[in-house]
């Protein structure tokens, strides 16, 4: 985790000394730009991860309702279901797993990136737009409601993509996430009320670029399947 780090924190200083070498002179601004820079460069190196694992998604929810017919029918057999559960897993070339996958490879670079934003001593006293430190948190509390707004949003987007081919009857666990969704912003932006300001910054972008990766990944194809 260290040597990611390390090799972030090195990249992240090379994209910002590019970003000043080609006049951009205020400094809040290019800071900023290089902490989006670097989070659009992070997720293009993750994107085939991504999309495997967004696949994977949306291929195993394809399949819930004959996996759900399999444990209704054999409920009183549980090997039988795990064997026919699995069969059908194979008839459609998908793993229960595969979409955990990608996401446990990605972590050890999340919790690098985390750790470069936390510890921009850098950006310490830079000034930009409303904040009048981007290594302090954000005296207004904007920073915190976007956080909690593009979690929620972001989250809702997976949510919705994934729960597109779900019967009207399975509305409770539809529920169930939304509830899961609101926690999930709300647990964001009370966190981000004492986190430094860069590295919230990093969240949002993060959060708005999941929310086109989700859109032109998922969402779009199905539109187009569709018409």
């Amino acid at each position: 985790l260290k040597l990611i780090q390390e090799f972030l924190g090195v990249l992240f200083t090379s994209i910002h000394g590019a970003l000043v070498s080609i006049g951009i002179s205020d400094t809040g601004t290019a800071f900023v730009l290089a902490i989006a820079v670097l989070t659009i460069l992070i997720k293009i190196v993750l994107l085939p991860l991504n999309i495997k694992q967004m696949k994977s998604q949306a291929a195993m929810q394809e399949i819930q309702p004959e996996l759900q017919k399999i444990q209704t029918k054999y409920k009183n057999d549980p090997q039988k279901a795990q064997a026919e559960m699995s069969k059908l897993y194979k008839e459609h070339n998908v793993s229960p797993l595969s979409g955990c996958l990608p996401l446990l490879i990605q972590m050890p670079i999340l919790f690098a990136l985390f750790y470069v934003f936390n510890g921009l001593t850098a950006i310490e006293g830079v000034p930009f737009l409303w904040l009048p430190d981007l290594y302090a948190k954000d005296p207004y509390y904007i920073l915190p409601i976007l956080s909690a707004g593009t979690t929620y949003l972001s989250s809702l987007l997976t949510t919705k993509s994934s729960s597109a081919n779900k019967k009207s009857g399975e509305a409770a666990p539809a529920m169930n996430m939304g509830g899961m969704n609101v926690g999930m912003s709300i647990f964001m932006g009370v966190m981000s009320i004492n986190f430094k300001s860069a590295l919230v910054i990093y969240w949002v972008i993060n959060n708005l670029l999941q929310m086109l990766q989700t859109y032109f990944i998922v969402i779009l194809p199905k539109k187009r399947k569709m018409l």
